[in-house]
């Protein structure tokens, strides 16, 4: 039994709390906030659980294994850093920290320590990005050529940073994980259309080692709702759909055939149209997958699938992005620092 605290109870944490309450392996010792209001929500509904406003408090506790991380952005490294010094362990939601200097960090100080790292890219753990991973891996697509997708909708507006940060952790953590390598390069477009200074919609285009092309579209301006993706690949072509309430992935047996020409002139392409299979995904909630994942790491010391460099090549991805964006769209490296493997 691994006995944890939650740091946060604001949009998020209602979600982790309820998740890790109901897991037989998790006891939550605390819920800390710096807002009375919110833990007063928290212990009507969980009044066992021990409330506090002292994040002091949730580090000297020595019965505490892992700190959950629920907060803003700008709070994550320090947060976190003071709970690896104190010995814990560490969830912290997405994007681990704001800066790559940081992530190193944090990555550097949990390897020293001997402590878990983990970074809440839930996404990850969702299941029909599984099945979509497994395909992948199986080779059914081919060589993968290029990945599209489009994660917008009306809202919700943050004041402290841009939709970069906020949507494409996201798609950055899913195409780390389906493509098993990271970006090299990026360049951004993007616009602030509401709050100036803010961007709230961009178009983020991504190279990887491999030759993999890839396009983010994320805002937060939209008549409608969009979590879509589509990997095309040699073979075959993949559309991965999270508003679909039932057919979220869908393989499409179509492409183009190139023959070499035999005489001058010649140029022939061969167009396929074949089946569309949509194959069956455990309807599993991703967060409690991922809370389980987390137990499991701290139990029999496992390295996590979203572990701190994994967070850290987001990071990395997301500060390239950023530069970029307030560069007129220039073509910005990719550097994860150096921190070993």
């Amino acid at each position: 039994m691994k006995k944890v605290a939650l740091v946060g109870y604001g949009y998020w944490g209602p979600n982790l709390l309820r998740n890790y309450i109901e897991l037989p392996g998790a006891w939550v010792q605390w819920v800390c906030d710096s807002r009375p209001e919110a833990l007063a929500k928290a212990r009507s509904r969980y009044p066992a659980v021990a409330g506090t406003t002292d994040y002091n408090e949730v580090l000297g506790d020595k019965d505490v294994d892992a700190v959950v991380l629920a907060t803003p952005i700008s709070t994550h490294f320090p947060l976190a850093k003071e709970a690896l010094l104190a010995g814990k362990h560490v969830f912290v939601e997405k994007p681990m920290t704001g800066s790559t200097a940081d992530a190193v960090e944090l990555v550097n100080l949990a390897r020293e320590r001997r402590l878990t790292l983990m970074v809440g890219h839930t996404f990850v753990f969702s299941p029909p990005v599984r099945k979509v991973k497994s395909i992948i891996d199986s080779g059914e697509l081919g060589e993968i050529l290029f990945v599209t997708s489009s994660r917008v909708n009306l809202g919700l507006h943050q004041k402290d940073v841009s939709v970069v940060w906020d949507l494409a952790p996201h798609d950055l953590s899913i195409l780390h994980y389906w493509l098993d390598e990271t970006p090299n390069s990026v360049s951004v477009a993007g616009r602030a259309c509401i709050n100036p200074g803010i961007p709230d919609v961009a178009f983020i285009n991504l190279r990887f080692p491999s030759g993999v092309l890839a396009e983010l579209q994320v805002a937060w301006l939209s008549p409608v709702k969009l979590r879509r993706t589509i990997v095309v690949g040699s073979k075959k072509m993949l559309l991965y759909d999270d508003t679909e309430s039932v057919e979220k992935v869908k393989l499409f047996d179509h492409g183009v055939d190139f023959k070499d020409p035999e005489t001058f002139g010649e140029y022939q392409l061969s167009y396929r149209t074949g089946d569309i299979v949509s194959p069956k995904i455990a309807g599993t909630e991703p967060l409690l997958i991922e809370a389980t994942h987390f137990l499991e790491c701290l139990d029999t010391g496992a390295r996590p699938i979203t572990d701190g460099l994994a967070g850290l090549a987001v990071v990395a991805s997301l500060e390239a992005a950023d530069y970029s964006l307030h560069h007129q769209g220039c073509i910005q490296t990719i550097d994860t620092g150096t921190t070993g493997s």
